[in-house]
């Protein structure tokens, strides 16, 4: 039987019609859902077929008993389940985009604490959205696995399981926003991830970058920001309400965004 993460919380995703249900002790709110024409300009094939409705975001879920002190730290919790399938010849991903600075940060982009709740996923990212993307890197994360995007890095959100949806949670800043204009100028980020005929990924370049390496790996265990690979980053959240200090102040953890590795 396959197993079930429990992301520490009693948010459950909808996989019939893309959503999420929240228990009496949680709060959520209406999903905001991303359809393929809003993402197109970032695809290898913007003319693709796909999902009507290509993935939904809840941002802001939690427990009642901590609305307050989220409002208080200044975090946040968001949501986002995949549809299934793919578009075009590509998985079902998000766009791509750069965090917004955020003022509580002290002009940081802010960073984000990637989890899996079901499915697969590859959580891309690269050093910039300028010509030269600098390092990238290709994640591939399993439920129960964290990710950790810093401050100023371009990234997306890929299913690398096109049979089945794909659900996620992360820790953000209260103040969130998305710049995706290097981006699109670019019509996508530096590396396009390419489904073949039996739903394998491989990799092609985006010629709009300079040439790059792309490197892909597991996840790794983020022992310098005290994660424990054994619990739910809620459920740590609720053990030490200041662990993710560091996503809405990324200026705390200065000397750890160097040289950074995913």
């Amino acid at each position: 039987m396959k197993q079930i993460f429990n992301p520490g919380m009693n948010v459950f995703p909808i996989t019939g019609k893309l959503g999420f249900e929240y228990g009496a002790d949680c709060f959520g709110p209406e999903v905001e859902n991303r359809t393929l024409d809003a993402i197109r300009k970032s695809l290898a094939d913007p003319n693709c077929d796909g999902p009507e409705i290509v993935y939904s975001i809840a941002m802001d879920v939690g427990k009642n008993i901590h609305k307050t002190k989220l409002d208080e730290l200044h975090l946040l919790y968001g949501a986002v389940t995949y549809a299934a399938g793919r578009i075009g010849n590509e998985p079902v991903r998000s766009q791509g985009h750069i965090h917004k600075k955020s003022a509580y940060g002290n002009d940081w982009s802010t960073p984000e604490v990637y989890e899996i709740w079901s499915g697969e996923a590859i959580i891309y990212m690269q050093e910039t959205a300028n010509d030269n993307p600098g390092r990238c890197f290709a994640v591939l994360a399993k439920a129960g696995e964290v990710v950790i995007v810093p401050p100023f890095w371009a990234h997306a959100t890929i299913s690398a399981n096109a049979a089945e949806p794909l659900t996620f949670g992360a820790w953000c800043d209260r103040e969130y926003g998305f710049d995706y204009n290097d981006v699109r100028a670019h019509k996508g980020l530096a590396w396009f991830p390419i489904l073949d005929s039996d739903n394998h990924i491989s990799w092609k370049a985006n010629p709009a970058y300079q040439p790059s390496e792309l490197i892909e790996k597991s996840p790794r265990i983020y022992t310098e920001f005290g994660i424990n690979s054994q619990k739910s980053i809620y459920a740590q959240f609720e053990e030490d309400m200041h662990k993710f200090d560091f996503v809405p102040q990324p200026e705390r953890a200065k000397s750890l965004w160097e040289d950074f590795v995913p």
